[in-house]
């Protein structure tokens, strides 16, 4: 994972997998995507595992290598830049908690910007319908999904959802930062 704690993707993916399957899920009358029916939790693990495997569980993780990967290095590219600046410019002083909530608040924009694109796609690619042998039916790949998605829904399409990645991803980056650079102080 990144600095900040940006999710290692080969440690989550299963429960991720999981996760999204279950928050897709809805009543037929309201339904939106492929819906995967699964009763629990467990079922889904169980589900996924009988129908196609221990790859199953990591379908999607070629969306959630570049995230992670794009994620760290945006968020550790802005982060000292940014704290640096606003000292530069003696908005605060060096050393100063301010300075550092100012870098984390630059860094978790620039981690959400980078990142959602990838969060996109990886839903995309975790909730889609597979076949028999577990090959999607919608998207190849990761860049056939972002082809496809830029192409169909312009490239905002690939942004769906920027407001509830800033809202966890902004908090998590500031305060991880924060505390990073506190206990790199000692």
């Amino acid at each position: 994972g990144g600095l900040g704690g940006i999710s290692s993707p080969g440690v989550v993916r299963p429960p991720t997998q999981v996760k999204t399957h279950l928050q897709a899920q809805t009543l037929a009358a309201v339904a939106v995507g492929h819906q995967h029916n699964h009763e629990s939790i467990s079922g889904a693990f169980e589900s996924i595992y009988k129908q196609h495997g221990v790859v199953g569980l990591w379908r999607g993780v070629t969306g959630a290598v570049p995230r992670v990967a794009v994620g760290s290095a945006a968020q550790l590219a802005t982060f000292t830049s940014a704290k640096d600046w606003v000292c530069e410019r003696q908005w605060f002083g060096e050393g100063s908690w301010a300075a550092v909530l100012a870098g984390g608040m630059v860094s978790g924009v620039a981690v959400a910007v980078t990142m959602t694109p990838f969060d996109v796609v990886s839903t995309r690619l975790y909730n889609q319908p597979v076949d028999a042998d577990g090959t999607g039916k919608l998207y190849r790949g990761f860049l056939d999904c972002i082809l496809q998605i830029s192409s169909k829904e312009g490239l905002l399409g690939l942004y769906k959802g920027i407001g509830a990645v800033s809202l966890r991803l902004g908090p998590h980056t500031v305060l991880s930062l924060f505390f990073w650079d506190e206990l790199r102080k000692m």
